[in-house]
């Protein structure tokens, strides 16, 4: 068998989408693979984000899996890697993982990570070959959004003028900057309000930013209908830190409720005690467990002074 990594390109994208929600379905063992995820998006959404973070795994010439990898300034982390079902075990995945070491490397990432199932033993097997090693827990939660007569103080990004969303984005910078030094989420929050994914809600006290999430909405994201999916919140650190995050789960309700979404979904790493017990505390359900696995068994931004939310899927 003659296995090929290059560059993922706009044509396999369909091809990449059935293999991706197939592989995840057998898996997980879904009735129809095909189904899984319903009408979120995983593969368009974030190929028009970075067109050159993601590959391909061709068998012979005919395109059998791809990896989407992400660059948040100086974090790296890799996923959804499929590969088609029939060819598990071929060591295709090693392959495009190779490659993915590969770009992290070209990138220089400080640190990079991962979401696998907690579960599999082969999985985490398989990536502790690359130096990655499991840490705490990262459940996805989800509720349905708090009704409120009162709007809490928040902008959106999609209401503000050319000039201050890219002023909000160096404060967005600023603020994670302060967490683990060089995580940026320039191309994630470019990549939402570019697409029209949803918006990003910014928290501000005064000029300063207190905290700030980037949300995906309804169908043709990586939220799905109905829903109202964090990908990645964050609130500054320090004595603050708790209230205002608080402050920004009330902020992420109350969009939600704008957007008409009946449930408010979101990633948290167990590490980061604080924020997984304001969510618990709030009657967030688990809807899956995954496990943070990352490079060097070292901490990155998993603490538990640290009020972020995501979860690497």
């Amino acid at each position: 068998m003659a296995v090929q990594i290059r560059p993922l390109e706009e044509r396999d994208l369909g091809e990449a989408d059935r293999i991706f929600r197939v592989a995840f379905g057998t898996f997980l063992r879904v009735p129809d693979p095909s189904t899984t995820f319903g009408d979120a998006d995983f593969a368009r959404t974030r190929f028009a984000a970075a067109p050159d973070s993601a590959f391909a795994a061709e068998l012979d010439g005919k395109f059998v899996g791809s990896n989407f990898l992400a660059r948040w300034g100086s974090f790296g982390f890799f996923g959804p890697l499929t590969v088609e079902p029939a060819l598990w075990e071929q060591k295709i995945a090693q392959r495009l993982l190779e490659r993915t070491m590969e770009q992290f490397d070209l990138w220089r990432c400080r640190h990079t990570g991962l979401f696998t199932f907690s579960h599999s033993p082969k999985h985490i097997a398989l990536y502790q070959k690359f130096g990655y090693w499991a840490g705490a827990l990262t459940p996805v939660m989800s509720k349905p959004p708090g009704l409120t007569s009162d709007r809490p103080r928040y902008k959106l990004l999609s209401e503000l003028g050319a000039g201050e969303k890219e002023q909000a984005i160096e404060d967005c910078r600023a603020l994670t900057g302060s967490i683990f030094e060089g995580l940026d989420l320039a191309i994630e929050i470019r990549s939402v309000d570019a697409q029209k994914l949803g918006d990003t809600v910014l928290l501000y006290d005064g000029s300063q930013l207190r905290a700030f999430a980037i949300c995906h909405v309804g169908r043709g994201t990586e939220a799905g209908s109905g829903t109202c999916y964090v990908k990645f919140g964050a609130a500054r650190p320090g004595a603050a830190a708790s209230e205002d995050f608080e402050r920004l789960l009330d902020a992420c309700e109350a969009y939600a409720g704008q957007r008409q979404a009946k449930r408010l979904s979101l990633g948290v790493n167990m590490a980061r005690h604080g924020a997984y017990a304001a969510l618990v505390g709030r009657k967030f359900r688990t809807d899956l467990v995954g496990v943070a696995m990352q490079k060097a068994n070292a901490p990155g931004f998993n603490r538990p002074d640290v009020y972020v939310l995501d979860d690497w899927r």
